[in-house]
């Protein structure tokens, strides 16, 4: 069960936008990832919770951040949940996507996992409902997803095997290199590993 912890800033000015401390582990339902999230004060500033099945469709997934929560799951695509902490401004949402995203890391492990890219095969469009920050405001985004390489790196135990995936948004044209290592993310578009204090799971 990796553990570790993640520096999240803004992937277009670099400002620091604090830490995602994780731990995730695939299980009999297929892959959860659990973290809590805190700003660049160090106060606590949310959580995430995300289970997906053996095929990476989200069965379970909770956010909360700045007074807000989502609860949602693949269900007729997506479907959500969206209310203050009381539950008095729940508003529920639905939309034929495949998926979720967001700002933490568990997304893109999540994305790749559904997509189970071929090394050179030819970009995958998916869409996904992201929840954007502060206020996990549901909005509807389409990506093309490309597998550019894998590469096996030596370390002293197993090799540790790293893909390199191209990440587009097909609205702006804008380009993002990720690059996930079993159900971590190396680096990505404002992710930057910090601490791994064991290996990766690696899928079957």
């Amino acid at each position: 069960m990796p553990r570790g912890r993640y520096s999240l800033h803004d992937p277009h000015d670099h400002t620091p936008l604090g830490e995602e401390h994780f731990h995730c582990a695939p299980g009999a339902s297929g892959w959860r990832y659990v973290s809590q999230l805190t700003s660049p004060s160090d106060d606590h500033a949310g959580s995430v919770d995300l289970t997906i099945d053996e095929l990476g469709r989200p069965i379970r997934l909770e956010l909360h951040a700045a007074g807000w929560q989502v609860r949602g799951a693949a269900l007729e695509g997506v479907t959500w949940v969206r209310s203050d902490p009381a539950g008095a401004e729940a508003t529920e949402g639905n939309t034929p996507a495949h998926a979720f995203t967001g700002t933490s890391p568990a997304f893109l492990v999540s994305t790749a996992r559904l997509l189970r890219l071929a090394p050179g095969s030819p970009a995958t469009r998916v869409r996904l409902v992201a929840f954007t920050s502060p206020v996990l405001a549901p909005r509807t985004v389409d990506q093309s997803w490309a597998l550019v390489k894998r590469e096996a790196h030596a370390t002293d135990n197993a090799p540790l095997i790293v893909d390199e995936y191209q990440v587009s948004a097909l609205d702006t044209g804008e380009q993002h290199t990720v690059h996930l290592a079993g159900d971590v993310v190396l680096a990505g578009p404002g992710i930057e590993l910090e601490d791994l204090d064991s290996p990766p799971s690696q899928f079957p």
